[in-house]
């Protein structure tokens, strides 16, 4: 830390965070950042805990990313806990350096996209346009004002959450690129929850030869199994204990797997039927090579079991590893 273990500096400038960061570096600190939409929960304080191990200051990012959602996706009721948030950071073991609150990381003076929600009291706007190929940005565009620059990992993007949501990766790999130069870490962590996010940043930093090493880390989960995320609050008592089948029946696939039964087709069957029985609704169930992310139909090496589920308007996604 660089002053009270307790305090956090809020940084909303982008101007301001490079020299705060270029600053740290002429000292020869190294930094870490943990990018996150807010809505902290203790899967994002596990990512700071694992930050920790790797570098000397700690970055935490709070934007909530329009150009990671589509005009029909859950922009406008993303949950947000500004104030929350900031007294959670408090209470991290080892603290938070900075968090980086961005107002609108594609307001370049010239646009008229409103803030995406980010710092408590701003009003959450989407921009509506009519394809569903495009984002939430993505309304100046037409009279060429807006944002048009996307980074794009063209083959790990195609499939699972690629598929039903086909401006998501797209925009992730462009506020990552943003806050990589912004920021300019070290180090970046990310949830394994999010498991083909994780491989395309994984390979985008490869690609693009940023001098960054992004870990992965474990999924956390709450007491009942679980995957901890910032929208199992819009859960139902009863829609939260429905979806527990989605980490059961990965458990018993692993299980499964460990014992003999490698075919694809067959723990596919098993969870599909074991979700849909809970009363979910199947978006994707994948198991796929661990590096590629390219579908297997028998395991013979590392793969992960990637799923997708709605319970009521609820969007959970989990995986779960199978080293065998």
């Amino acid at each position: 830390m660089t002053g009270n273990e307790n305090e956090v500096e809020i940084i909303r400038d982008k101007k301001q965070m490079r020299k705060w960061s270029r600053g740290m570096r002429s000292q020869g600190k190294t930094i870490g950042l943990v990018p996150t939409m807010g809505y902290l929960h203790n899967g994002h304080i596990s990512l700071i805990q694992e930050a920790h191990k790797h570098a000397d200051l700690i970055v935490v990012s709070i934007y909530v990313n329009p150009g990671q959602f589509s005009p029909t996706e859950d922009l406008s009721t993303y949950p947000s806990d500004f104030d929350g948030d900031i007294q959670k950071l408090m209470a991290v073991p080892g603290g938070v350096d900075v968090v980086f609150n961005p107002h609108n990381l594609y307001d370049y003076g010239t646009t008229t996209i409103t803030d995406a929600g980010n710092s408590g009291e701003v009003e959450r706007k989407a921009v509506v346009v009519s394809s569903s190929s495009s984002s939430c940005v993505e309304a100046e565009e037409e009279r060429g004002l807006g944002h048009e620059t996307w980074v794009r990992v063209e083959r790990l993007e195609k499939g699972m959450c690629g598929k039903s949501r086909p401006v998501f990766f797209r925009g992730v790999g462009t506020v990552v690129t943003k806050l990589f130069n912004i920021v300019d870490p070290d180090v970046a962590v990310f949830g394994k929850k999010d498991y083909q996010q994780w491989r395309i940043i994984h390979r985008m930093v490869r690609d693009l030869d940023f001098a960054i090493e992004v870990i992965g880390s474990d999924i956390v989960r709450d007491n009942d199994g679980l995957a901890m995320s910032s929208r199992n609050v819009h859960l139902s008592s009863e829609e939260r204990e429905k979806a527990l089948s989605i980490n059961r029946s990965l458990s018993r696939a692993k299980f499964a797997a460990e014992k003999g039964q490698v075919n694809s087709r067959e723990l596919r069957k098993m969870v599909i039927q074991a979700i849909n029985e809970a009363g979910g609704r199947i978006d994707y169930a994948e198991i796929v090579d661990q590096e590629t992310l390219e579908a297997v139909e028998e395991i013979k090496s590392p793969i992960v079991f990637c799923i997708a589920a709605w319970f009521g308007k609820v969007r959970l996604i989990d995986n779960m590893e199978i080293n065998i």
